[in-house]
């Protein structure tokens, strides 16, 4: 009988050590791929660099059965359409998931290490989109391929849409949305770009956020121009001070507070679970939306959440040092609260520029005005069930963004956009997206794709 035992217990330890052994394989094959995709410099104006991934990516989908994969040549760069046809047709629309390939530029002499150079320190991955968004983009092509090879039988398509341009122009969004509409219209889409979650060091979860609206984003020039003349001589009419003096304007200048369904369910489900200073605030504010002081001290505390805000980026001015200035000027860029509009904003900046300073808004620069995406409970609950396969009675929060994602222009033209992640951080520590060392944490970047598998079973299956 003690054989026997003997005998069972040396074949479970075997068999425990081949499962290690299995996943850590199937670990090092997911980072391998990660390495691969994030060491490509995918940055504006790098089109040969785009050619490289899309060709990575879709013999990735191909090697999964994947084959309906359309790539679009635009604007100097690609964006790449994937169709995975439902094995089990329900008559449902598809369903559309999103991540944007493009990274914002990194200047190496910059980084302590080279910003596309993959690497690993400290728990966490490195190199320049690691985390914005090179890793959902990564766990959304992995989590496919494991349900592809474990036989899910979907019954609606699943179509993925990977863009070129996110943190430029948006034209990939943007024409995927209406002259490419046939390619990827969707009952809704999840993106990858606008969710996810974050873990307290000790492992306690704090939450995971449903993008379910964004920002409006815009650029403003501001404009002064003068005759000039000598140096030697000065006058009041000075370009670069009436420029100064108005950026001084817009520094001071607070936005009326605002609240709309998004922001409100944010702060209810923070204040329930927050007994100190923030969550009196949230309680206050939500009992009295126009209470400017309250939004002030939620401003410092969460900066953009109450209301429109706007700063001055870039700057330029006079042409010799000798002379006094002809033309300054500068750059401000707005992040409008869903409902005011574009031109609303402008002239609230020239009535604080004043008469000596001309603000126009910077064409092309600006995002779609959206409305927030209605809130679903069949979606939030699957989110909720995807996550709890890792981290049990998680909260998931519908949140409004302060940055500009890709799914602006789906909800401008009738799709609706749920932010939807399973990847997640660690609560204060930096992460640096679009800054120096960007990196991602490898728990949460491994993790996500169980969590992405799940939701897909739920809305997909």
């Amino acid at each position: 009988m003690f054989r026997r035992l003997s005998i069972v217990a040396a074949g479970l330890l075997a068999m425990t050590a081949v499962q290690g052994q299995a996943q850590n394989a199937q670990r090092q094959a997911e980072r391998d791929l990660f390495a691969k995709i994030v060491e490509i410099p995918t940055v504006e104006g790098q089109t040969a660099e785009f050619k490289k991934l899309t060709a990575l990516l879709a013999a990735e989908f191909r090697k999964a059965g994947i084959t309906d994969v359309v790539v679009k040549d635009h604007d100097g760069t690609q964006t790449l359409i994937a169709r995975w046809p439902a094995a089990k047709p329900s008559g449902k629309k598809p369903i559309l998931l999103m991540a944007h390939m493009d990274v914002v530029a990194a200047k190496e002499s910059d980084w302590k290490y080279p910003p596309f150079k993959f690497r690993e320190e400290g728990g966490y991955y490195l190199g320049r989109g690691s985390n914005d968004n090179k890793a959902g983009l990564t766990g959304i092509l992995l989590a496919l391929q494991y349900l592809r090879a474990e036989k899910f039988q979907s019954t609606r398509d699943i179509i993925v849409l990977f863009t070129g341009d996110e943190e430029t122009s948006g034209n990939g969004s943007r024409r995927a949305a209406t002259e490419w509409r046939s390619l990827i219209d969707a009952e809704y889409a999840l993106n990858s770009d606008a969710g996810g979650g974050s873990v307290f060091p000790d492992g306690r979860v704090e939450g995971f956020g449903m993008q379910i609206a964004e920002k409006t984003y815009a650029d403003y020039k501001l404009t002064a121009v003068n005759r000039g003349g000598h140096s030697s001589a000065p006058r009041p009419d000075n370009a670069i001070y009436a420029l100064a003096n108005a950026l001084t304007a817009v520094e001071r200048h607070r936005f009326a507070p605002m609240i709309n369904d998004a922001t409100r369910a944010t702060y209810e489900a923070l204040s329930k679970g927050d007994s100190g200073q923030y969550g009196e605030l949230l309680r206050r504010f939500l009992a009295n939306p126009t209470d400017r002081e309250t939004a002030d001290l939620l401003e410092a505390m969460d900066s953009g959440s109450t209301r429109t805000r706007c700063v001055a980026t870039m700057l330029s001015g006079g042409h010799a040092p000798n002379a006094l200035p002809q033309k300054a000027e500068a750059n401000v860029n707005c992040r409008i609260f869903p409902g005011v509009k574009i031109e609303e904003v402008r002239q609230q900046l020239q009535a604080l520029a004043g008469p000596d300073v001309t603000v126009t808004a910077v064409e092309g620069s600006q995002t779609p005005e959206t409305a927030p995406t209605p809130l679903r409970a069949d979606i939030t609950e699957a989110y909720k069930a995807a996550v709890a396969t890792r981290f049990k009675d998680a909260p998931v929060m519908p949140f409004q963004s302060a940055g500009a994602t890709d799914g602006a222009f789906l909800r401008a033209n009738g799709i609706a956009v749920y932010g939807f992640g399973g990847l997640w951080g660690i609560v204060g520590e930096r992460e640096g997206a679009h800054g120096l060392d960007e990196r991602v944490w490898a728990e949460g970047f491994h993790g996500q794709i169980p969590i992405w598998m799940e939701m897909l079973r739920r809305v997909a299956g």
